[in-house]
């Protein structure tokens, strides 16, 4: 734990050091540029005192931008007396464009807008003391000039944040819409799971309390009718909590739940008094994860909704395993009727199969009866 604690502090030490040795050479090195300077044909040690007036500030700039900028700003006004000009006058203004322009791109509005004022007005008052009162085309040349450079760089680091921020705007409203489409997967999932076992309880509830004097062993099969839907629905519910509750560090786990444990479904669903006739066409064969999940779910909402809903004791399953598509059908005779609009259910499996890029119809069929038909595209081996 100390080491890990350590750690990082060693390794921010020497940038640390560095920014304040920068930060106390930097009077020094422009004190004695102004003492050495003579001019614009400076020799010996003033032919590198002005850079490194230009170089230290610039070193400041990633830790401390705003002190960096101060220290070029400084720069400029403090070297413009010794009248340096060439390369090194050039290269005065074009540092602190650069500056600008870091400015622009990692502070705010109004820091760049006290940034490009202070510019103008050093790189002005440089100028004025560079050129001499009679070479008044030149002043406004130099000037323009000096503008055009401060505006460019401006819209520059402007441009870089907006790209900035505009990325970080699309990455949070994409972990947002990441956010929301597993919370109603998840929605999906726990009304899939406690919508059918809790309709198979109720009606056996139901089938119990009215056998319990007359059939005694009636209704003792209904009640392990009961016990076995609840405990089927905690284990599911069981396996969603663990889901939820693994670590991003943990391995995935795959889900077990698919077309394979159909029969149990169908053997669930007569037992709450709905018997299922399921019939496949084309050659079975491993479906895809996402797709095994959604065939399951598809079925087991419609033959929810045909126990609670359609008043009848036969219903259809149809499962084709065709290409490009697995085709799903659940057709009752049952009394029909129109989506509401009101529930989850219908919604819910629309939701399943156009999330996998397929599509679901429910609705009354033609000769009667009600009829779900789902196509969930399957990719060829």
């Amino acid at each position: 734990m100390e080491a890990t604690l350590t750690r990082p502090a060693d390794h921010r030490f020497p940038s640390a050091v560095m920014s304040w040795v920068v930060l106390a050479a930097y009077p020094l090195a422009i004190s004695l540029a102004v003492a050495f300077g003579t001019g614009p044909n400076i020799t010996g040690p003033a032919t590198v005192l002005p850079v490194l007036v230009l170089a230290l500030p610039a070193l400041l700039l990633p830790r401390w931008p705003l002190v960096g900028f101060a220290g070029l700003l400084l720069g400029v006004v403090g070297l413009a007396p010794l009248n340096i000009t060439g390369v090194v006058g050039f290269a005065q203004a074009v540092v602190l464009d650069v500056a600008v322009a870091y400015i622009a791109a990692t502070r705010s509005r109004l820091a760049t807008a006290g940034a490009v004022v202070s510019t103008l007005v050093a790189e002005a008052a440089a100028a004025t003391l560079y050129l001499n009162a009679d070479q008044s085309s030149s002043y406004v040349n130099v000037l323009i000039a000096l503008l055009l450079g401060v505006v460019v760089a401006w819209l520059a680091g402007t441009a870089v944040r907006q790209r900035r921020d505009y990325r970080t705007a699309l990455l949070t409203q994409a972990a947002a819409e990441a956010v929301t489409h597993e919370r109603l997967r998840i929605a999906r999932d726990l009304h899939d799971q406690v919508a059918h076992s809790m309709g198979v309880i109720a009606i056996q509830a139901g089938v119990g309390r009215r056998v319990i004097d007359t059939q005694p062993e009636e209704a003792r099969r209904a009640l392990d009718r009961i016990e076995t839907a609840s405990r089927e629905t905690l284990a599911g519910l069981r396996r969603t909590l663990v889901a939820l509750r693994r670590s991003d560090s943990e391995p995935a786990t795959t889900a077990t739940t698919g077309l394979a444990e159909l029969d149990q479904l169908v053997a669930t669903t007569e037992a709450a008094g709905v018997r299922a006739q399921v019939r496949i066409e084309g050659e079975p064969r491993v479906l895809p994860p996402d797709i095994d999940l959604a065939a399951y779910r598809i079925i087991q909402e419609a033959l929810t909704n045909v126990v609670r809903h359609a008043n009848t004791e036969n219903c259809t399953i149809i499962i084709e395993y065709g290409l490009p598509a697995l085709t799903i059908e659940v057709i009752d005779a049952g009394r029909g009727g129109v989506d509401s609009g009101t529930g989850y259910g219908i919604p819910g499996m629309k939701e399943r199969a156009t999330l996998l890029g397929g599509e679901l119809t429910a609705g009354p069929a033609p000769e009667g009866g009600f009829r779900v038909h789902a196509t969930l595209p399957v990719e060829p081996a």
